[in-house]
């Protein structure tokens, strides 16, 4: 699969007229919890000839495809790409770390990496997590939760408990976010990835009591700590001059 992860990557900079400076898988794979019907979730940042920003009017700045063979991309200019990251975000935080890399151009993704850390801002990182394991919470012991909408609210919630408790960004391997368990829930966890791994995202295999209980024990947790994170301000200056230097 990577040859044609590859493939697509290079049409898609023949076809656009782009450098892609980075690509990684996200989601599940990433993870480490992947079912076998789970799509290739394909991210990128890419750049355009410096010409390009030289233009007065606002221009497309992301580029998606999705292919007949499970092939989900998803790519951001780096332009919009550096402005996210000024703000944390999270979900470009998950690509710049992934444990699988497609692609990398020359020294662009460690650098970023390293902007990324210097700026990194608790709080925006902790609510992004904590808002989005809501709903994924609300399924929690009920007749709609799946295996992955498990998944999800242990992931989301053991990802703003990290922040809280190390103000870094949360490793996006799930595996390593153990080390705020105990030993007896990573071994359930891992028999219940070892179950994931063996049937379909959507299935409704039982899960036990003790990690349902665990994962709402976080969300409580996360929600009176909520109030004790401290904004941490970013430097423009950072992220303007990997910009000026990546496009020259």
């Amino acid at each position: 699969m990577k040859t044609r992860i590859l493939e697509k990557l290079n049409e898609i900079e023949r076809d656009k007229n782009i450098e892609i400076l980075f690509a990684v898988e996200s989601g599940s794979r990433a993870w480490g919890f992947a079912s076998p019907d789970s799509d290739y979730d394909i991210r990128f940042v890419y750049k355009h000839k410096t010409d390009w920003y030289l233009n007065l009017w606002e221009q497309k700045d992301t580029i998606q495809f999705m292919t007949e063979d499970e092939l989900d991309g998803s790519g951001w200019d780096i332009r919009k790409a550096l402005k996210l990251l000024a703000k944390s975000n999270a979900s470009l935080l998950g690509w710049l770390f992934s444990p699988i890399v497609y692609r990398s151009s020359g020294t662009f993704l460690e650098e970023m990496k390293t902007v990324a850390k210097h700026n990194f801002n608790p709080v925006a990182g902790f609510f992004h997590y904590h808002s989005m394991n809501k709903n994924f919470e609300e399924t929690l012991g009920s007749s709609e939760m799946t295996l992955k909408s498990y998944f999800y609210a242990i992931r989301t919630a053991l990802c703003a408990n990290w922040i809280y408790k190390n103000e870094t960004i949360p490793p996006v391997e799930f595996r390593e976010l153990y080390s705020l368990l105990d030993e007896e829930y990573r071994l359930l966890l891992d028999e219940l990835i070892l179950l994931k791994s063996k049937h379909i995202e959507k299935s409704h295999e039982p899960i036990n009591e003790r990690l349902i209980n665990l994962a709402k024990r976080i969300v409580a947790e996360n929600n009176e700590v909520r109030k004790d994170l401290k904004t941490i301000k970013s430097n423009p200056e950072d992220f303007n001059r990997l910009f000026i230097k990546s496009i020259s």
